[in-house]
């Protein structure tokens, strides 16, 4: 995966998640989780990374902003 860039954590409420699972169905059903609560870069391409175990995705948060279950 790319490097974290600075703007992507400029203020104290943004956060980077690298999430690993055993399995593509559940990375994106942690993905499609935190897009309900917080506003996300959305569902991101899973990754599946020669010799390492499980499968990888990135995706960038702003905890402060709302997701789309917000009322």
């Amino acid at each position: 995966m790319k490097p974290i860039d600075e703007q992507h954590i400029a203020k104290p409420s943004l956060v980077v998640l690298d999430i690993t699972g055993r399995d593509e169905c559940t990375v994106r059903a942690v993905m499609a989780a935190r897009e309900e609560r917080w506003a996300t870069s959305g569902v991101s391409p899973v990754r599946q990374e020669p010799g390492e175990p499980g499968v990888r995705a990135r995706i960038y948060a702003d905890v402060l902003r709302p997701g789309r279950e917000a009322p």
